[in-house]
C-alpha cells in the first residue's frame, strides 16, 4: 500500500486527476469532470490563457476547476502566484480555506516536498513555504499591492436580482478591466467559472470584446440537456451526470423558463421567451385598412449617440377586433436632431391619436426643440409624459398582460422585426432593452386605447377629403337604417 501510494504521488505532479485522487480521494471524476480536467491541464501547460466554463448548478465545476486544481498549479510551480475572485467576499473565502487546507496537508507535502506557509492561517490570503501566494477576493474587492500568474473568478454573479442590474453589470467589467485584469503578470491565464443568467454579464460582455480584437476565449459550456454537436458526445436529450443529477431534479428545474434556459442549458435567453412568451407574437402580410385603426406611438429617448443608448420610436395600430399591430418601428444610436426628424416623419405619416414618452431630464432637455420642430413640419401629435417608476419589468407588466390576453401582430417581412422580437423574447436576460421600453409606454397607454372601427361605404364624405362615421341606428327588422349626415359647413 505505501509503494502504491508512493507511485500515485509521483503521477500526482503530472497528473491533475492523479493529484485529485491523492489529496481528494473522495471526488471521483465523472465523464464532464474528466474533460474539464483536460482543459485545467492545458492551462497549466500554457496551451491554453483564457478558459471559460459553463456547467449547471451543483456541476462541482467550483471544486474541480478552483478548490482542486488552484493548489496542484501552485504546487507544480512554487514561485507562482494565484488571485480568486467570487460575488462575496464570503464565497471568495470558502474556496480560498479549501484550497489552503490542501496544500497544509500531509499528501501534498509528500508529493512537491513542500506546504503551508507557518504564518499563513487566513483563509482569503496564504501562501506556501515556497513563497507563492494565493489571495481571495469578491467581485468589486480590492487587489491593489498584489501580482499573479494566473487568476480565476468562480461565480461573479450572485442572482437573477444583480444578473439583471445594469449597474451591477457595469460595475463588475469595470472591476474586471480597472482592478483584477491590471494586477495580473504579463503572460497570465484566467479562468472564469460560470452559469450564464444574462446575454451582457460578465462572460457576454468578453465574448462580445472578443469579437472587436480582445482576448481569445476557450469555451467549455455542458448544458444540463445535451443539444446537437454537444461537446461531451452526448445524443441530443441525454442529461449531464445521472449518476447524481436525477430526472425529477431536471423536472422541477424546468418549470421556470429562464432559468432552465440560462442556468441549465447555459442560453441566457429562452427560445420560447419567459417575460414574454413566442406564443403570444404572430404575423401579418397584410395589415387592416389605414381608416379602420386607431393609431398610438410611443419613444423612449436617449440623449447619448455613438455606442450609447438607443432611441426608439414605435408605432401601433388596433383594428376593429381590438387587435393590435406594431406598424412601424425606427431605431438609432444617434443625436437628438436626428431622432426629432425621425419623430416628425412618423406624426406625418401616420397622425397618431396619442404618444407616450417618459417624463424627466431628457423630456425637459429636448422637449423645447421638440416642440418648435412639430410646429415647423405641422406634425401635431399629443404627447403624454408617464414618469419613470420602478424597474423595467414592472413597468412593462400592463403590456405584458394585454398580450397575453391578445397577443401582438409584428410584418413578417420588415427586417426590424426579427430583431424587435428577440428583444421582447430575451427580456429581462437581453443585452438591449430599448425597444421594451418603448413598448412598455404603449403599456400606459392602454386605458385610453380604444379599438378601431369599420368604415361603412355609406359615410359621407366631407370638404378637405375629411369624412364622417356614422353609427347606424337598428330597425325594428334588426337590419340598419343609414342615414347620411349633412355637411356640419352647410
Amino acid at each position: 500500500m505505501e509503494q502504491s501510494k508512493r507511485r500515485l504521488h509521483r503521477r500526482a505532479r503530472e497528473s491533475l486527476t492523479a493529484f485529485i485522487n491523492a489529496v481528494a480521494p473522495e471526488y471521483i471524476p465523472a465523464r464532464h469532470h474528466r474533460l474539464l480536467i483536460e482543459k485545467l491541464e492545458a492551462v497549466d501547460r500554457g496551451e491554453i490563457k483564457r478558459l471559460m466554463v459553463f456547467m449547471p448548478p451543483g456541476s462541482a465545476k467550483s471544486t474541480y476547476a478552483n478548490v482542486l486544481y488552484a493548489p496542484w498549479y501552485m504546487g507544480r510551480h512554487p514561485d507562482r502566484s494565484i488571485i480568486t475572485a467570487s460575488y462575496g467576499q464570503e464565497l471568495a473565502d470558502k474556496w480560498g480555506r479549501r484550497s489552503r487546507n490542501i496544500v497544509a496537508g500531509d499528501d501534498f507535502k509528500s508529493i512537491f516536498g513542500f506546504g503551508l506557509a507557518g504564518d499563513s492561517q487566513a483563509a482569503n490570503r496564504w501562501a506556501t513555504s515556497k513563497g507563492s501566494e494565493y489571495l481571495a477576493v469578491g467581485v468589486g474587492g480590492p487587489v491593489t499591492g498584489n501580482r499573479a500568474d494566473g487568476g480565476i473568478i468562480d461565480d461573479p454573479v450572485k442572482g437573477r436580482e444583480e444578473a439583471d442590474s445594469l449597474t451591477i453589470r457595469t460595475k463588475t467589467r469595470e472591476w474586471y478591466k480597472a482592478d483584477f485584469y491590471t494586477r495580473l503578470k504579463p503572460g497570465a491565464w484566467i479562468i472564469l467559472i460560470m452559469t450564464r443568467w444574462h446575454e451582457d454579464d460578465l462572460a457576454g460582455w468578453l465574448l462580445e470584446e472578443e469579437k472587436a480584437g480582445g482576448d481569445k476565449w476557450d469555451i467549455l459550456s455542458l448544458p444540463a440537456e445535451a443539444e446537437v454537436n454537444d461537446p461531451l458526445g452526448r445524443q441530443p436529450g441525454e442529461l449531464l451526470w445521472p449518476e447524481w443529477f436525477t430526472s425529477e431534479m431536471f423536472q422541477i428545474a424546468r418549470r421556470d423558463t429562464r432559468n432552465w434556459a440560462a442556468l441549465y442549458q447555459q442560453r441566457p435567453s429562452p427560445d420560447t421567451g419567459d417575460f414574454f412568451r413566442a406564443v403570444w407574437l404572430h404575423e401579418y402580410d397584410e395589415l387592416p385598412p389605414r381608416d379602420q385603426m386607431r393609431v398610438y406611438g410611443a419613444s423612449d429617448y436617449a440623449v447619448t449617440a455613438e455606442g450609447g443608448d438607443w432611441t426608439v420610436h414605435i408605432v401601433i395600430g388596433v383594428d376593429p377586433d381590438d387587435n393590435m399591430y406594431v406598424l412601424d418601428l425606427w431605431r438609432q444610436q444617434t443625436t437628438a436632431d436626428v431622432w426629432i426628424e425621425a419623430f416628425c416623419d412618423l406624426v406625418l405619416q401616420w397622425k397618431p391619436m396619442e404618444w407616450a414618452e417618459e417624463s424627466g431630464q431628457i423630456n425637459a432637455a429636448i422637449g423645447p426643440f421638440l416642440e418648435r420642430r412639430q410646429r415647423q413640419r405641422k406634425a401635431y401629435a399629443f404627447r403624454r409624459q408617464f414618469p419613470s417608476r420602478h424597474d423595467k419589468a414592472v413597468r412593462a407588466q400592463a403590456i405584458r398582460a394585454r398580450m397575453a390576453m391578445k397577443g401582438l401582430w409584428l410584418p413578417r417581412s420588415l427586417p426590424w422585426a426579427s430583431l424587435f422580437r428577440g428583444e421582447l423574447l430575451s427580456f429581462p436576460a437581453g443585452k438591449h432593452d430599448d425597444q421594451v421600453d418603448a413598448l412598455s409606454l404603449i403599456g400606459q397607454l392602454l386605458d385610453d386605447i380604444r379599438p378601431g372601427q369599420i368604415v361603412h361605404k355609406d359615410s359621407v364624405p366631407m370638404a378637405g377629403d375629411h369624412q364622417v362615421l356614422v353609427t347606424p341606428p337598428w330597425d325594428k327588422r334588426g337590419k340598419p337604417s343609414w342615414q347620411r349626415t349633412q355637411n356640419k359647413r352647410a
